[in-house]
């Protein structure tokens, strides 16, 4: 059984840098599509970003038009741990952030094509 743990929340003030983590256990990290979703007060879960295996060594990294340039995604498969390096934080960035996984190895964004949830953690960006 796949589990997801994630780490590195907290408060920063806007501008500053923050940076999650996610150890994934439970079956062969190095195929799993893995990504980041947010869900803010009263707002819907959304896609953060989000890196599929290319065969061999290769991943490729997508991101939200909201994010862009401002966070990046990274894998460390010797780890079995995914992170979210998040720069120039805003306070509408302030949200409980997921790692999710899929065995699906195609480009997902969409939340139902993500078989498997961390518990959250919290980042709040103070203005």
């Amino acid at each position: 059984q796949v589990q997801l743990v994630e780490s590195g929340g907290g408060l920063v003030q806007a501008g500053g840098s923050l940076r999650l983590g996610c150890v994934f256990s439970g079956s062969t990290f190095i195929s799993y599509t893995l990504g980041w979703f947010r869900q803010a007060p009263g707002k819907e879960r959304e896609f953060v970003a989000a890196l599929n295996w290319g065969g061999g060594s290769v991943y490729y990294g997508y991101y939200a038009d909201s994010v862009k340039l401002r966070f990046t995604i990274s894998r460390d498969n010797a780890k079995n741990t995914m992170y979210l390096q998040m720069n120039s934080l805003k306070p509408e960035d302030t949200a409980v952030y997921y790692c999710a996984a899929t065995s699906n190895g195609r480009r997902v964004t969409e939340r139902a094509e993500f078989g498997y949830w961390g518990q959250g953690t919290q980042v709040t960006v103070s203005s």
